[in-house]
């Protein structure tokens, strides 16, 4: 069975709205591509408490989740503690890891004319970005090689931590999903199928969006009223989605029920995916 796929942003600054979170579009931009979906999303601020509950809840599922932020090695960063302690495991400094950071802070030192001090202060600090959950495995970084990780929970469900930078997080991301998921790609092609319909209440339509689920229960009805749309004005766009096999028959129950009832229809709207 295909997984269900979550994400998790972590960090003040995304709740406090000092920067708008850029990753739930396009980690559905990058799941819909493959032929998935995003089931869920959570925003969890700078809380060691809370995420670690979060963190804990995705371990004991079976899902695919990704975390965004809180991996580097500030005080304000707390994702890599908190993941050893929803896991109950150590931290340790990843070998493969290490080599890593290591190699980066050659080039930097090499790109500003200076000779790499592996003990300087500092170079021995940013070695913390490299202490993982016992057990972790690495996600290449092809930004600047500093790399996040993976960890298998109890429940068979994995999370797979990335930088909260999208220039970062987004290839690590495709790169998971090319390596580990692919089984998965396209597996279960979609198809959400729409109309827009003016005039009417939502009231008036449930129980002709019930009897639509009843009769096909593979689809799922859903209905997105809008009052100040600046083309359509007050409408409703009512539509069917789920297996493309099982779409077209929901479909056409809909849209004659509709016509049944003298609905005043607008465009229709296909998505495949």
């Amino acid at each position: 069975m295909i997984p269900t796929f979550g994400l998790i942003i972590v960090g003040d600054e995304i709740l406090s709205g000092k920067r708008a979170d850029k990753h739930l579009p396009k980690v559905i931009e990058l799941l819909t591509a493959r032929g998935l979906s995003l089931g869920y999303a959570d925003y969890v601020g700078d809380d060691p408490e809370r995420i670690t509950a979060t963190l804990r809840r995705a371990f004991a599922s079976t899902d695919v989740v990704f975390s965004c932020g809180g991996i580097g090695a500030t005080p304000d960063d707390h994702t890599r503690q908190c993941a050893a302690h929803a896991l109950n495991v150590p931290l340790q400094l990843h070998p493969q890891a290490e080599a890593l950071i290591r190699e980066r802070m050659q080039d930097v030192a090499k790109e500003q004319g200076e000779a790499y001090e592996p003990d300087r202060p500092d170079n021995v600090h940013r070695l913390n970005m490299g202490v993982f959950p016992q057990g972790a495995q690495i996600i290449p970084n092809p930004y600047n090689k500093i790399p996040g990780f993976s960890c298998q929970g109890a429940g068979g469900g994995s999370v797979h931590f990335v930088p909260g930078f999208p220039v970062m997080a987004w290839p690590m991301i495709e790169w998971v999903l090319d390596q580990e998921c692919s089984q998965w790609f396209n597996q279960q092609p979609q198809t959400e199928h729409s109309v827009v319909i003016y005039g009417a209440m939502e009231a008036a339509l449930t129980p002709l969006m019930e009897q639509v689920e009843r009769d096909h229960p593979q689809v799922r009805v859903f209905s997105l009223p809008s009052v100040d749309h600046p083309v359509h004005g007050r409408h409703i766009e009512l539509g069917v989605k789920g297996p493309s096999s099982a779409v077209p028959a929901a479909w056409t129950l809909l849209h004659q029920s509709l016509h049944g009832i003298g609905a005043n229809f607008g465009p229709e709207v296909v998505r495949n995916f």
